[in-house]
């Protein structure tokens, strides 16, 4: 069923006693009597009062399950990650393009510029990433989204090595780096996903590991996340 709907329905749900009073009211107003709108506003005020936490509590459960929290993870813990780690919550999707197996991951180019020196590193979120059931052991899934983790290391290290061949320390220029640098990681990103249909063309996956690793070993020297100028 459309996600939408079923939000729609439960709103609807919820809200069925509101629109039983308002039926009581607009019967009631026409014989002049008024008490059953000052009810009525008074019982519309309390399910508002109610709702509103819930969504809020709702909202930041999708984005951050608090409930079932994991820090982010460094690129160095990449080997221990597993789908044990995907920890967020999807309230509603239950397919992808009609797919059960499917997974989603949340990773991130981070950065902290001081006087001298500059942190990069790249991080992987396990309480923002879930998989639809994680049951099924999918290998291929997982290391589909292992390499979105991948990627994501790959370019915080082409960061590092264009900040690294700079002459001098210069912020501006070292956050533009970054600033451009996480603009074509996420355009990568996409194209990994469309190329390789979210892992299930098994040919260009190969390419895009293939790729990835070896750009990856080539930048070697850079996976120390601090630049000391």
């Amino acid at each position: 069923m459309n996600e939408n709907l079923i939000a729609t329905l439960i709103l609807l749900v919820y809200f069925s006693p509101v629109f039983y009073q308002l039926r009581i009211v607009i019967k009631e107003s026409k014989k002049g009597n008024r008490i059953p709108l000052r009810k009525f506003l008074k019982f519309l005020k309390y399910s508002f009062l109610i709702l509103i936490p819930i969504l809020i509590g709702f909202t930041i459960l999708s984005h951050t399950n608090f409930l079932n929290y994991e820090r982010p993870l460094t690129f160095d813990k990449y080997d221990q990650i597993t789908f044990e780690n995907f920890r967020g919550l999807e309230f509603f999707k239950k397919s992808l393009y009609g797919n059960e197996r499917f997974a989603y991951v949340v990773t991130s180019i981070e950065s902290d510029i001081n006087d001298d020196s500059v942190i990069i590193q790249s991080l992987f979120y396990p309480s923002r990433s879930f998989v639809y059931k994680k049951n099924m052991n999918s290998k291929e899934l997982l290391n589909h989204e292992k390499y979105h983790i991948k990627i994501t290391e790959l370019f915080t290290r082409k960061a590092k090595e264009k900040i690294s061949n700079l002459n001098q320390f210069e912020k501006e220029e070292i956050e533009k780096i970054i600033k451009e640098i996480k603009k074509d990681e996420r355009k990568f990103q996409k194209e990994y996903d469309y190329d390789t249909f979210h892992s299930y063309v098994l040919s260009e996956q190969k390419r895009y590991e293939k790729e990835v690793d070896s750009l990856l070993n080539l930048l070697t020297e850079y996976k120390k996340p601090k630049i000391q100028f």
